[in-house]
């Protein structure tokens, strides 16, 4: 079972996700720049969204970092293990299985990782319930540049250094109880750990990187200056001086979800899987990236959301706007874009047929007559709720 969902969401001038010189990302897609925000950024805006309203327990969600050691320490310390041995401690368990950066003021993992809090507690009580062998570990010196061990054949990671070892059996235990843990963003996003792939997790969602309906002809520049508030008054002239990039665009926005893929990452879990595919198509819905937002609010709601539940491959609708939407003079760019849409999912679907479909809904702001996009319903709310039914219906997803 899969779920799709398309949405058309025009913004005001913004700069939402910036490139490595700060300006708006683009892409050229049918021939013509397009603006564009990437899926990493999304799925960001998903995950910050989870944890701001509040969606789901601490317990429930991951967290992705290079600190891995630190986040051990302090959770030692709080179960009353004493500070310089907790970091010691953390320090040789975390580099029994992941190199450490080159980062030598800080104990680092060279990527960040993605763990479930579940994953990042069992970890902590291993080590604690090995708390003597860990604790015994020696102060390094402070020269201590021993060079990092070669990869095991046939895992992909490396072995510890050469040193403290960990007490018998912790590493195989470690391996077991990396299991996702639950965490709904990590059961959505997937992980990759190189140095352990055996604990890789498949995605259950798939998000595409959204770009505009229309054509960019070119990004727009704001000059801004500022002036000192106790800058005498007979002094003239701005005491800083700068630019910004920005852009306004309708973007279409594309994400679909493998229902089962998501019940296997939470081992079985039907309500959870149930709770977090909701959640998601909420947040996809509603969450809008942090970026520049204090200069330009572009705080746009989507002008269309529609959803699908089908047994049948994935089809993004991107090439609706191969060739860009251009309103002329008494056009609306969101109401072509909403017409574009129709048109190309009512010519996929003769061509191809309904792939499966079992659910489809659509709710819109500007009242567009549809000829292909089926079942109206007047509000976001409905749709996700209809959705979730047909999703998790009998017969359906676990």
């Amino acid at each position: 079972m899969r779920i799709e969902v398309h949405v058309l969401q025009n913004f005001a001038p913004s700069n939402l996700n910036r490139d490595d010189t700060g300006s708006p990302k683009d892409a050229e897609f049918g021939g013509y720049r397009r603006a564009r925000v990437s899926s990493q950024c999304l799925k960001r805006a998903v995950r910050g969204y989870f944890k701001d309203e509040k969606l789901f327990d601490k317990t429930q969600l991951g967290e992705r970092t290079k600190r891995l050691a630190q986040a051990v320490a302090e959770r030692l310390i709080k179960k009353g293990r004493p500070g310089e041995e907790s970091g010691r401690a953390a320090k040789t368990a975390v580099s029994a299985f992941l190199p450490k950066s080159e980062d030598k003021d800080e104990h680092k993992t060279p990527y960040l990782l993605f763990l479930g809090e579940t994953e990042i507690g069992r970890f902590v009580d291993e080590v604690d319930r090995h708390w003597e062998a860990f604790s015994a570990v020696p102060a390094p010196a402070a020269d201590d540049t021993a060079a990092e061990a070669p990869r095991s054949r046939g895992r992909g990671r490396q072995r510890p250094a050469e040193g403290p070892k960990v007490p018998d059996g912790f590493a195989r235990a470690v391996e077991k109880l990396l299991d996702g843990g639950k965490a709904a963003d990590l059961a959505l996003f997937g992980r990759m750990l190189a140095d352990l792939p055996d604990n890789n997790v498949d995605a259950a969602c798939q998000v595409a990187h959204s770009i505009s309906t229309n054509k960019i002809h070119s990004m727009e520049m704001d000059y801004y200056t500022a002036v000192d508030d106790l800058k005498p008054g007979d002094t003239a002239g701005a005491d800083m001086i700068g630019t910004v990039e920005f852009n306004s665009a309708c973007f279409y926005r594309y994400a679909n979800l493998d229902v089962d893929q998501l019940a296997q990452n939470l081992q079985g879990d039907g309500e959870l899987s149930r709770k977090t595919a909701e959640a998601f198509l909420r947040a996809f819905v509603h969450a809008i990236p942090t970026g520049k937002q204090n200069t330009f609010a572009a705080q746009n709601l989507p002008s269309l959301v529609f959803v699908t539940v089908s047994t049948g491959g994935p089809v993004s609708l991107t090439n609706a706007f191969v060739e860009p939407v251009s309103p002329r003079t008494g056009g609306n760019l969101v109401k072509m874009s909403i017409e574009a849409l129709d048109d190309y999912y009512g010519r996929v679907v003769k061509m191809y047929g309904s792939g499966g479909l079992r659910r489809s809904a659509v709710c819109q702001l500007d009242g567009v007559p549809l000829k292909h996009l089926k079942e109206d319903k007047d509000s976001v709310d409905e749709v996700i709720a209809s959705t979730i039914t047909a999703a998790f219906s009998v017969g359906g997803a676990a």
